[in-house]
């Protein structure tokens, strides 16, 4: 029989006791390594990462908010106020671009805008199309922001918005007013229109001096009869003078209230084409203040407010074709201006 045979509890007994010192030797082995391979300091960005991203930079970042900023101003050229926490970009020479330029001290970056103007306002004059984007998201673009010598980092102080009414299209009704054969100073009455709506005033309440008429829709009570005449004229078909009555309506539609219309009586079916009126209606847009797309209607010699739902109605539409409209406005200084706005178009101020 073996020695383990007989001893095999001190054998194994002994064993444990060996795996024990061996894995308390291990520990202290590695207790000094555990810096190197879990570092308790960070390491930044490089080979050995940080697994907090940027941890670096935060003793950066502490001595930098701590740090004095005063700044002595007289060091620079001219005295000039310079912010540390900002940076002012630098731009090159075309014909030197080694040599870095300073904005305040060089040419206009782009023509017609100080380039103390961009450096003023914290914008960033280093694009193509700086002068024609909007940081403020008004609708209006920086050059015409400095034109009009308005915040263009404020969408609540804006240049005039006139210059960004929209003529979308004209949207007229087109109808006729005939009178019929009449007795005794009294007329019945027809009324139809390109919406092929229709009034009428039958033969048997025919309308007198003084009356307004019609009793129902689409027109109820917008005209008045005034009264009628005769005269004579030259029919120039049989070449013979003859007498032709001729009555008198007075519009009482509030944009029109006072207009009047002379009419034969009877006015024939072949001779109404003579006599066609309009209801002209503006479909407008104002493509500015977040509005750009959004429609409004304003009908003809009526006045209205920009934007559509201001309290102040300061802008008239004198007149709507289906072209153009002319809108009479008063500018910043207080002078009554009126300006032709062209279909799809925004107006020229400038004329």
């Amino acid at each position: 029989m073996s020695w383990i045979s007989k001893n095999y509890e001190k054998a194994a007994l002994g064993g444990t006791a060996v795996v024990a010192i061996g894995l308390v030797f291990f520990g202290w082995s590695r207790f000094g390594s555990v810096e190197k391979d879990f570092g308790d300091t960070p390491r930044g960005r490089g080979k050995e990462k940080t697994a907090i991203a940027g941890a670096d930079q935060i003793p950066r970042s502490r001595q930098q908010l701590q740090s004095d900023r005063t700044w002595d101003a007289s060091v620079i050229p001219g005295g000039r106020p310079v912010d540390l926490f900002r940076g002012v970009p630098l731009f090159v020479s075309r014909e030197n671009p080694e040599k870095a330029l300073d904005p305040y001290s060089g040419p206009e970056i782009h023509e017609g805008i100080p380039n103390s103007w961009w450096l003023k306002n914290y914008i960033d004059p280093g694009f193509a199309d700086s002068p024609s984007r909007d940081p403020d998201g008004d609708g209006f673009t920086n050059l015409e922001e400095f034109q009009a010598k308005t915040d263009p980092n404020s969408d609540k102080e804006v240049p005039a918005v006139i210059a960004k009414l929209m003529y979308v299209k004209d949207e007229s009704l087109m109808w006729v007013l005939q009178p019929r054969y009449g007795s005794e100073g009294k007329f019945p009455f027809k009324y139809r229109d390109s919406d092929k709506q229709e009034n009428k005033v039958r033969p048997s309440k025919m309308v007198g001096p003084g009356d307004l008429f019609f009793a129902t829709d689409p027109m109820a009570k917008r005209f008045k009869f005034l009264g009628s005449e005769e005269r004579t004229e030259m029919n120039e078909k049989v070449n013979i003078e003859m007498k032709v009555t001729y009555v008198r309506i007075e519009d009482q539609r509030p944009n029109k209230k006072g207009k009047i219309y002379e009419l034969p009586a009877p006015l024939s079916d072949q001779r109404a084409n003579e006599h066609l009126q309009y209801d002209r209606t503006a479909v407008l847009s104002l493509e500015a203040l977040g509005l750009s797309g959004t429609e409004f209607k304003v009908e003809e010699n009526t006045r209205f407010a920009l934007p559509p739902t201001a309290e102040t109605k300061d802008y008239l539409l004198k007149s709507v074709e289906p072209k153009s409209i002319v809108v009479e406005y008063t500018d910043a200084s207080g002078e009554r201006k009126t300006v032709k706005i062209n279909k799809g178009m925004l107006p020229d101020l400038s004329e």
